[in-house]
């Protein structure tokens, strides 16, 4: 039997995009790439965000409960990569973060066509296939 793959679509856009999609700001176009995200009941999650909400939950857990902790708090206090992830963001489409191959080439050709209109300088599309994308780093 062939194992099916889930895909995820992940965008990086302009610095001033980021900061009025982080904030709720007002932002020129910003209403064309909402409009995308309507028609498909999704939502945009900055990476930044996720990795610092991933933190304060180990924090607050119990940090030997997350295998990626130390990792991801280097990650979010490196200034290079922070500025990185503050401009990344992966869509979750009814509020999951995979979804069929459908779904993700709609979504990466409607993102890819938006691209010059609305501040978005790249369009990723990822899988879950296990050698297609890096593994955790090893635990110290």
């Amino acid at each position: 039997m062939a194992e099916t793959w889930q895909f995820q679509v992940r965008i990086t856009v302009a610095p001033a995009l980021a900061d009025a999609l982080r904030t709720g700001s007002l932002y020129e176009g910003r209403d064309l790439l909402e409009a995308v995200l309507r028609e498909y009941n999704a939502a945009l999650k900055c990476q930044f965000d996720a990795f610092a909400g991933y933190v304060e939950e180990a924090e607050r857990e119990g940090r030997e409960r997350y295998p990626l902790y130390q990792w991801t708090k280097d990650t979010i206090g490196n200034p290079g990569k922070k500025a990185k992830y503050l401009k990344s963001f992966t869509v979750y489409v009814r509020g999951e973060a995979v979804y069929d191959s459908e779904t993700t080439d709609a979504l990466y050709a409607r993102f890819s066509a938006l691209a010059d209109q609305v501040g978005i300088e790249n369009v990723i599309r990822f899988d879950t296939n296990p050698a297609n994308n890096p593994q955790p780093p090893a635990r110290t």
